[in-house]
């Protein structure tokens, strides 16, 4: 890994890790203001819940040295989460100072799952050996 794309990494990764971290929280709190956007989304208050769980384990997952597996799982989560936030607030017309969290933490996301170390990734499909064995028959 060059340099240059190390540091573009972990840029990506610590600023992707306070953003879903610090809304976790406040999704946590159910803050008056939190509140009011998710009913006006259409969700059930209780997904404030979900989502700052979900958000905190993310971080934690993508921070933690080793399972590779469960940091695609965790970066998929980010992933489903802010473009389904991105999506919920055009779907209700909401200004667009409602998108710009969603977005960038989407780029951040993107960013810091493209440039991380080997050594978090999974083991692509191009470098497994897949043997088939042919059978004849007479």
């Amino acid at each position: 890994m060059t340099k240059r794309n190390k540091i573009i990494y972990w840029i990506a990764t610590l600023w992707l890790a306070l953003g879903m971290l610090s809304t976790g929280i406040v999704q946590l709190l159910k803050l008056k203001a939190d509140v009011a956007m998710i009913s006006r989304l259409g969700y059930p208050v209780y997904f404030l819940t979900i989502l700052g769980i979900w958000k905190i384990l993310g971080v934690i997952t993508v921070l933690m040295p080793k399972f590779p597996l469960l940091k695609e799982w965790a970066y998929a989560g980010f992933f489903f989460a802010m473009s389904g936030a991105i999506f919920s607030h055009l779907a209700v017309d909401d200004a667009a100072k409602e998108l710009f969290g969603p977005s960038l933490l989407l780029i951040l996301t993107v960013l810091s799952w493209y440039f991380r170390p080997s050594d978090r990734r999974t083991g692509s499909v191009n470098s497994v050996t897949i043997t088939h064995k042919h059978e004849q028959y007479a």
